[in-house]
Protein backbone atom coordinates (compact mmCIF):
# COMPACT_ATOMS: atom_id res chain seq x y z
CA UNK A 1 0.00 0.00 0.00
CA UNK A 2 1.44 2.89 -0.90
CA UNK A 3 1.73 6.36 1.41
CA UNK A 4 -1.09 8.78 1.39
CA UNK A 5 0.71 12.62 1.99
CA UNK A 6 -0.59 15.16 3.36
CA UNK A 7 -0.42 18.75 5.06
CA UNK A 8 -1.44 19.21 8.62
CA UNK A 9 -0.44 22.10 11.51
CA UNK A 10 -0.78 21.91 14.92
CA UNK A 11 -3.77 23.02 16.52
CA UNK A 12 -3.58 25.10 20.08
CA UNK A 13 -6.99 26.27 20.28
CA UNK A 14 -9.61 23.30 21.25
CA UNK A 15 -13.29 22.56 22.13
CA UNK A 16 -16.28 23.11 19.84
CA UNK A 17 -15.49 26.57 18.71
CA UNK A 18 -11.89 25.86 17.47
CA UNK A 19 -13.27 22.46 15.57
CA UNK A 20 -16.23 24.38 13.90
CA UNK A 21 -13.40 27.24 12.83
CA UNK A 22 -11.58 24.33 11.22
CA UNK A 23 -14.14 22.89 9.41
CA UNK A 24 -15.02 26.25 7.79
CA UNK A 25 -11.41 26.64 6.56
CA UNK A 26 -11.56 23.11 4.96
CA UNK A 27 -9.36 21.75 8.04
CA UNK A 28 -10.33 18.83 10.07
CA UNK A 29 -9.48 18.16 13.76
CA UNK A 30 -7.73 14.96 14.53
CA UNK A 31 -5.26 14.15 17.35
CA UNK A 32 -2.42 11.28 16.56
CA UNK A 33 -1.33 8.69 19.87
CA UNK A 34 1.00 5.88 19.96
CA UNK A 35 4.41 4.76 20.89
CA UNK A 36 3.47 5.85 24.43
CA UNK A 37 4.38 9.84 23.01
CA UNK A 38 1.77 12.64 24.21
CA UNK A 39 -0.80 13.27 22.14
CA UNK A 40 -0.61 15.88 19.38
CA UNK A 41 -3.64 17.72 18.28
CA UNK A 42 -3.64 19.22 14.68
CA UNK A 43 -5.77 19.88 11.91
CA UNK A 44 -5.25 18.75 8.42
CA UNK A 45 -6.73 19.49 5.29
CA UNK A 46 -9.99 18.38 4.77
CA UNK A 47 -10.08 17.24 0.98
CA UNK A 48 -7.41 15.33 0.87
CA UNK A 49 -8.02 13.28 4.15
CA UNK A 50 -11.44 12.77 2.61
CA UNK A 51 -10.64 11.04 -0.49
CA UNK A 52 -7.79 9.60 1.30
CA UNK A 53 -10.09 7.62 3.80
CA UNK A 54 -12.02 6.12 0.91
CA UNK A 55 -9.39 3.66 1.44
CA UNK A 56 -9.60 1.43 4.55
CA UNK A 57 -6.61 1.17 6.52
CA UNK A 58 -4.53 3.34 4.49
CA UNK A 59 -1.26 4.65 5.18
CA UNK A 60 -0.54 8.22 5.77
CA UNK A 61 2.92 10.65 6.30
CA UNK A 62 1.44 13.76 8.15
CA UNK A 63 3.16 16.40 7.17
CA UNK A 64 2.82 18.76 10.13
CA UNK A 65 3.71 22.46 9.56
CA UNK A 66 6.92 23.03 11.93
CA UNK A 67 7.07 19.74 13.45
CA UNK A 68 8.31 17.02 10.83
CA UNK A 69 6.35 14.23 9.47
CA UNK A 70 4.63 11.50 11.05
CA UNK A 71 3.57 8.08 9.48
CA UNK A 72 0.16 7.55 10.58
CA UNK A 73 -2.92 5.37 10.18
CA UNK A 74 -6.78 5.88 10.78
CA UNK A 75 -8.08 4.43 14.40
CA UNK A 76 -11.60 6.04 14.56
CA UNK A 77 -13.59 8.00 12.37
CA UNK A 78 -15.98 10.77 14.22
CA UNK A 79 -18.47 11.85 11.08
CA UNK A 80 -21.78 13.80 11.21
CA UNK A 81 -24.72 11.65 12.17
CA UNK A 82 -26.79 13.27 9.14
CA UNK A 83 -24.04 14.71 6.66
CA UNK A 84 -21.84 11.83 6.93
CA UNK A 85 -19.14 14.41 6.68
CA UNK A 86 -15.97 13.77 8.73
CA UNK A 87 -16.10 15.88 12.08
CA UNK A 88 -12.55 14.41 13.70
CA UNK A 89 -9.87 12.03 13.02
CA UNK A 90 -7.77 9.48 15.61
CA UNK A 91 -4.51 8.49 14.13
CA UNK A 92 -2.03 6.01 15.31
CA UNK A 93 1.35 6.55 14.92
CA UNK A 94 3.02 4.36 13.05
CA UNK A 95 7.16 3.00 12.22
CA UNK A 96 8.10 1.27 9.07
CA UNK A 97 8.71 -2.46 9.83
CA UNK A 98 6.49 -2.43 12.84
CA UNK A 99 3.26 -4.44 13.16
CA UNK A 100 -0.39 -3.28 13.84
CA UNK A 101 -3.53 -5.04 14.30
CA UNK A 102 -6.59 -3.75 11.55
CA UNK A 103 -9.66 -4.91 10.49
CA UNK A 104 -9.59 -5.81 7.14
CA UNK A 105 -12.81 -6.50 4.45
CA UNK A 106 -13.70 -9.83 3.87
CA UNK A 107 -15.10 -9.88 0.10
CA UNK A 108 -16.35 -13.31 -1.62
CA UNK A 109 -15.98 -14.46 -5.47
CA UNK A 110 -17.52 -16.97 -7.20
CA UNK A 111 -21.29 -19.02 -7.36
CA UNK A 112 -22.62 -20.90 -4.70
CA UNK A 113 -23.93 -24.47 -5.68
CA UNK A 114 -27.20 -24.61 -7.32
CA UNK A 115 -30.82 -25.04 -5.45
CA UNK A 116 -31.38 -21.37 -4.14
CA UNK A 117 -29.13 -21.38 -0.99
CA UNK A 118 -28.60 -18.21 0.60
CA UNK A 119 -25.09 -16.94 2.04
CA UNK A 120 -25.01 -15.79 5.94
CA UNK A 121 -22.51 -13.33 6.32
CA UNK A 122 -21.62 -13.31 10.04
CA UNK A 123 -18.33 -11.09 9.93
CA UNK A 124 -17.76 -8.30 7.08
CA UNK A 125 -14.52 -7.87 8.71
CA UNK A 126 -11.26 -9.52 10.09
CA UNK A 127 -8.96 -8.43 12.66
CA UNK A 128 -5.05 -8.96 10.95
CA UNK A 129 -1.70 -8.15 12.60
CA UNK A 130 0.36 -6.88 8.98
CA UNK A 131 3.39 -4.48 8.80
CA UNK A 132 2.43 -0.83 8.61
CA UNK A 133 3.62 -1.01 5.75
CA UNK A 134 2.30 -3.47 3.68
CA UNK A 135 -1.95 -3.21 5.12
CA UNK A 136 -3.64 -5.46 3.24
CA UNK A 137 -7.10 -3.39 2.00
CA UNK A 138 -9.30 -6.95 1.77
CA UNK A 139 -8.81 -10.38 2.08
CA UNK A 140 -10.99 -12.22 -0.70
CA UNK A 141 -12.45 -15.93 -0.08
CA UNK A 142 -13.87 -18.00 -2.85
CA UNK A 143 -17.89 -19.33 -2.18
CA UNK A 144 -17.94 -21.29 -5.77
CA UNK A 145 -19.68 -24.38 -5.43
CA UNK A 146 -20.57 -24.38 -1.67
CA UNK A 147 -23.74 -26.22 -0.35
CA UNK A 148 -25.87 -25.53 2.65
CA UNK A 149 -24.02 -26.25 5.53
CA UNK A 150 -20.76 -25.21 4.85
CA UNK A 151 -19.29 -22.70 6.70
CA UNK A 152 -16.04 -20.70 5.98
CA UNK A 153 -13.90 -19.87 9.43
CA UNK A 154 -11.21 -17.05 9.75
CA UNK A 155 -8.61 -19.86 9.33
CA UNK A 156 -9.97 -20.89 6.13
CA UNK A 157 -8.83 -17.05 4.68
CA UNK A 158 -6.14 -17.08 2.80
CA UNK A 159 -4.31 -14.09 3.88
CA UNK A 160 -1.03 -11.76 1.59
CA UNK A 161 2.21 -12.70 2.93
CA UNK A 162 3.29 -10.99 6.31
CA UNK A 163 0.19 -11.17 7.61
CA UNK A 164 -1.38 -12.80 10.38
CA UNK A 165 -4.61 -13.69 11.63
CA UNK A 166 -5.69 -11.82 15.44
CA UNK A 167 -8.58 -13.49 15.94
CA UNK A 168 -9.52 -17.19 16.92
CA UNK A 169 -9.04 -19.37 13.60
CA UNK A 170 -12.02 -21.19 14.56
CA UNK A 171 -14.25 -18.03 14.22
CA UNK A 172 -17.17 -18.30 11.65
CA UNK A 173 -17.09 -15.59 9.12
CA UNK A 174 -19.59 -17.14 6.42
CA UNK A 175 -21.90 -20.02 6.28
CA UNK A 176 -24.29 -21.55 3.90
CA UNK A 177 -27.85 -21.92 4.41
CA UNK A 178 -30.64 -23.68 3.24
CA UNK A 179 -33.82 -21.48 1.53
CA UNK A 180 -36.49 -21.76 4.12
CA UNK A 181 -39.64 -23.18 3.18
CA UNK A 182 -42.44 -21.34 2.89
CA UNK A 183 -45.38 -21.63 5.09
CA UNK A 184 -48.32 -23.05 4.17
CA UNK A 185 -51.17 -20.31 3.96
CA UNK A 186 -53.80 -20.44 6.59
CA UNK A 187 -57.28 -22.45 5.55
CA UNK A 188 -59.60 -19.34 5.44
CA UNK A 189 -57.08 -17.37 3.43
CA UNK A 190 -56.88 -19.98 0.26
CA UNK A 191 -60.41 -20.53 0.41
CA UNK A 192 -62.77 -18.04 -1.38
CA UNK A 193 -66.34 -16.83 -0.35
CA UNK A 194 -69.10 -18.72 -1.56
CA UNK A 195 -72.46 -17.20 -3.32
Amino acid sequence: MSEVKLSAERRTTFGKGSARQARRASQIPAVIYGHGQDPQHVNVEGHGLFMALKTPNVLISLDIDGAGTELVIPKAIQRHPLKRTISHVDFLLVKKGEKVTVEVAVHTEGELAPGGNMLETLLTTVAVEAEATHIPESVTVSIAGLEAGATIHAKDLVLPAGSTLAVDGDVAVLQVVAPQAEEPAAEGETEGTEA
